[in-house]
């Protein structure tokens, strides 16, 4: 996959000169619904034998157009995990064009011409739901700006139990700690980025050494709690169980850690960069009366990661 990284305004030796079949949207998280909108972009683009090509955006229009809080300003995927998965849906060109002010000042009728007719768009796809220009101009507006110059295919709404699947229902989960609904929705385990840390490494005195993570500050970090997972360690994925939470029993005031007792691994591993994979939520975090009960609990933990995997494919993929 060719990935184009645009400035606005764009150089026309950066654009693709072939026709191409289109797809608009931020995609954060790259969910069922947005999955959706590019398989039918990719179905016309294998019809009409020409590159399938997505435009994207480095960061979301509401930092240009309003004002967000930091939880606002986080993300489901990471520049390189979105590439990723579009990559892994036949994606053939991806545009990602930085959302500036001089972008989003674009008229509509401007947009469409430089980033839909500039793009040689034979077909521009987009989720119902898709706007462009300070307007929010719509995709029931888009036929009257192509004027017959490219074809316009809207994608109905994607539901699940009878609700939209959309970026902000997975948010909410991820921050519930429901990841087994995060990842029926997103339709592959929920991932984080970051780099193993040193913690206090009390976990070792009680026979459950663990990684510390530093999480990517710009991505959504699963609630409180005790899951089943999968941690990429240099390019080999392994099994482990993860607690995030304040380590109670050892006091009341503990900031939120992440730690990661991997099975069957015996490895220094600090300042490795890893990828951490949620599955499944175990339980809640629990204060136990010492380190003897905690114990206890652990390894019931542990087996049930076992079983977890025993029964689930473990696959980290789309």
């Amino acid at each position: 996959m060719k990935i184009v990284r645009i400035h606005h305004p764009y150089t026309v030796d950066q654009i693709s000169a072939t026709p191409v079949i289109l797809t608009l949207g931020f995609f954060d998280g790259v969910h069922r619904g947005h999955q959706t909108v590019i398989k039918r972009a990719a179905t016309i683009a294998r019809q009409r034998q020409i590159p399938l090509a997505v435009m994207t955006f480095n960061q979301h229009p509401g930092l240009v157009f309003h004002q967000l809080d930091a939880e606002q300003m986080k993300y489901l995927t990471t520049p390189a995990m979105k590439a990723d998965l579009m990559a892994q849906l036949g994606v053939d060109i991806l545009y990602i064009v930085e959302f500036t002010s001089a972008f989003a000042a674009l008229s509509p009728a401007d947009f469409v011409d430089q980033y839909i007719v500039g793009l040689h768009a034979q077909v521009a796809v987009a989720g119902f739901d898709y706007t462009f220009g300070p307007e929010q101009a719509t995709m029931q507006d888009l036929p009257r700006y192509a004027n017959g110059r490219f074809d316009v295919v809207e994608v109905a709404q994607q539901q699940d139990n009878a609700a939209k699947i959309s970026s902000t229902r997975i948010r909410a989960a991820i921050k519930a700690g429901d990841v087994d609904q995060a990842n029926r929705l997103l339709g592959y385990p929920y991932r984080n980025v970051g780099v193993v840390v040193h913690g206090v490494a009390r976990g070792r005195t009680i026979g459950f050494p663990t990684l510390n993570l530093a999480i990517d500050p710009a991505q959504h970090v699963p609630g409180i709690g005790i899951y089943a997972v999968k941690l990429a360690i240099a390019g080999r994925w392994y099994t482990g169980m993860t607690s995030i939470g304040r380590n109670v029993t050892f006091g009341d005031d503990n900031a939120v850690t992440v730690e990661i007792y991997v099975l069957d691994f015996d490895q220094m591993v600090y300042g490795e960069q890893v990828q951490v994979a949620w599955f499944s939520r175990l339980r809640g975090e629990i204060k136990f009366a010492d380190a003897t009960g905690l114990v206890q609990q652990l390894q019931q933990d542990k087996q049930h990661t076992q079983d977890y995997f025993t029964q689930h494919s473990g696959q980290v993929t789309l």
